[in-house]
């Protein structure tokens, strides 16, 4: 039996035409009987590292007795000369969280996915505590199950104050060892068993998107560990990017 959480991450592979550039993490979402895959804006795009891929491959389970058999989904990033994804902006600059919209139509017919919802998202009176238990669902350094083609789970904590905008950014920190890879990874929080009406066999609460390691400029590199720091973006950026 495979736990549903694992099928809402997707592992994203970025393209230019034929060669292999990247491996990054995802997740499904669906509104209004659309669905997306959300990953980091960097992971489309990237003009610091030079990073300028046509296209994204997402891996799909198309037979749900056989988690072993998968495809490469492949999904171009420009139409006419124009990106195809959905980013967004807030008043500290540009936010690190990417969606593009899947073509439900060209899935193969037994596409095996789970995908979060709204519902899935934290409302403003919902709180939660500094120190919760998170997991994030990614794939670090493109490391999975490679037989049935799962992510890993790392476990995490909430480092910051959730709902606060750490330094001005609409990003929260997570507590938890991350890797290359694991950009636009799923951050989320179990729902306790009273409150999972409206969530399906999907009990969880997305409350980000993982984007990167924090570092420190003033750290020592030979004398001072990394502070094993990460930024979440605030999942409610996916009610804007979605919009019809």
């Amino acid at each position: 039996m495979i736990e549903p959480l694992l099928l809402s991450a997707a592992r994203v592979c970025t393209f230019e035409r034929q060669r292999l550039l990247t491996n990054a993490s995802g997740l499904f979402f669906e509104r209004d009987g659309r669905l997306f895959v959300v990953t980091s804006r960097h992971v489309m795009y990237d003009k610091p590292s030079k990073h300028f891929p046509d296209r994204i491959e997402v891996e799909l389970h198309i037979d749900p007795d056989n988690m072993a058999k998968s495809i490469g989904f492949s999904i171009p990033l420009y139409r006419n000369g124009k990106g195809i994804w959905r980013q967004g902006l807030d008043t500290s600059g540009e936010i690190d969280v990417a969606v593009i919209e899947i073509e439900r139509s060209a899935l193969p017919p037994t596409a095996v996915y789970r995908a979060f919802t709204p519902q899935h998202l934290i409302g403003p009176n919902d709180p939660v505590e500094i120190g919760s238990s998170l997991l994030v669902v990614g794939f670090p350094l493109g490391f999975h199950d490679t037989l049935h083609h799962m992510p890993v789970v790392r476990h995490a904590v909430l480092a910051s104050s959730f709902g606060l905008r750490f330094q001005g950014e609409g990003y929260f920190l997570t507590d938890a060892r991350t890797h290359r890879g694991t950009s636009g990874a799923p951050v989320v929080m179990r729902v306790p068993g009273n409150d999972q009406k409206g969530l399906g066999d999907l009990p969880w609460m997305l409350l980000g998107i993982h984007s990167s390691r924090l570092d420190v400029g003033t750290r020592d590199l030979k004398l001072d560990e990394a502070l094993g720091l990460n930024c979440a973006w605030y999942a409610d950026i996916l009610m804007t990017l979605t919009k019809q």
